[in-house]
């Protein structure tokens, strides 16, 4: 599962994912919340990497009724070829989620305590994701899901899944035009290395999607998990 993350990069981010033109203006962002727009980056057929805004909790393309749609923030890494809302975009559509970190709730006894998952040397990442595009709409409308896979044992010490977070030399395989592979799915998508990451204890501010800024990210406490 993966709820909340942040992006707190503005400076660097068409160098970071390369794209020579953005067109967008990106502010410092602590509490990303699903229905949200973040930038996603993605490559089209011709071969040339876009970012663009896109709201976070995927819709498919052949939805009818916006009414009754549930918009589906996370996808199972382990059944993405089987569920009917991620073949295509799957075979068509997959994409970059950037991120500096994501949070996620532990249990001690009966509360919930909020963890900040990061990379230890704060650089800044992406999650793999898949997009689609909702058309017959002014203007259409642009969706992402974030896909999760099992978690590492660090992670797995807070909960049972865990955002599949990309290592940087494969996220040009995962949004290279055409299918993928089962084998490199399988392999872009394992569990990131727990070594590279830091979890922390947070603030329960973050349970309140309307807050927002840097001290979200501060360690509360001493009960950093590590080995």
């Amino acid at each position: 599962m993966c709820g909340r993350f942040t992006l707190a990069l503005t400076v660097g981010f068409g160098e970071r994912f390369s794209v020579e033109d953005t067109g967008l203006s990106l502010s410092p962002r602590y509490n990303i919340a699903p229905s949200q727009q973040v930038p996603i980056v993605y490559t089209t057929h011709t071969g040339e990497r876009v970012a663009r805004l896109m709201t976070w909790g995927l819709v498919p393309s052949w939805t009818r009724d916006m009414t009754g749609a549930r918009p589906i923030i996370n996808a199972r890494a382990d059944s993405l070829a089987e569920r009917p809302s991620f073949r295509g975009p799957l075979a068509r559509q997959r994409c970059l989620v950037p991120a500096t970190g994501f949070y996620e709730w532990g249990k001690s006894g009966t509360q919930k305590i909020p963890y900040y998952i990061r990379r230890k040397d704060e650089a800044v990442f992406a999650f793999a994701g898949l997009f689609d595009v909702l058309r017959g709409r002014d203007p259409p409308l642009w969706t992402f899901t974030i896909i999760t896979t099992d978690p590492n044992a660090l992670v797995a010490r807070i909960h049972d899944r865990m955002p599949a977070i990309l290592h940087p030399e494969d996220e040009a395989r995962w949004i290279a035009p055409g299918p993928i592979g089962e084998r490199d799915r399988e392999e872009i998508l394992s569990p990131f290395p727990q070594d590279l990451l830091e979890v922390y204890p947070v603030s329960r501010a973050i349970n309140d999607p309307l807050q927002e800024g840097p001290h979200l990210i501060r360690r509360t406490g001493d009960r950093t998990l590590d080995f």
